[in-house]
């Protein structure tokens, strides 16, 4: 049973990628941000101290910045689903939270950022 309120938050991550539809975004890059929110149970982790009874968020930013620094892709959609599919590889996520932003998105006109942002669940694969 999934503790809702048990989560690990990984918020602002910032990787150099190759990403996009428009020939300069695959030839020149841009910086892309991601959030990730992973549900599961801490509570062994939370008595134990021991960090085997816990996700590893250094290996999951090393998974993350491999995906984003990797090879290209046209999407956000896609990027953020490769992110999740590899997350949900691990044993301890119930639920996955993954947010991919696009801060110079080609767009004319003022923008903070353009994003996806997907959630999955481990019933879900």
């Amino acid at each position: 049973m999934m503790r809702e309120a048990d989560k690990i938050i990984l918020h602002g991550l910032r990787f150099y990628g190759y990403h996009g539809l428009l020939p300069e975004e695959k030839s020149l890059g841009q910086w892309f941000e991601v959030d990730v929110e992973i549900w599961g149970d801490l509570s062994k982790a939370a008595e134990s101290d021991n960090v085997d009874d816990t996700l590893n968020y250094q290996q999951v930013y090393k998974d993350i910045k491999a995906i984003v620094e990797g090879k290209p892709v046209n999407l956000l959609e896609h990027l953020t689903h490769k992110i999740i599919l590899k997350i949900m590889e691990l044993p301890l996520p119930d639920r996955v939270l993954v947010r991919v932003k696009k801060p110079t998105a080609p767009i004319k006109g003022p923008l903070g950022y353009a994003g996806v942002e997907m959630i999955r669940s481990r019933d879900e694969y």
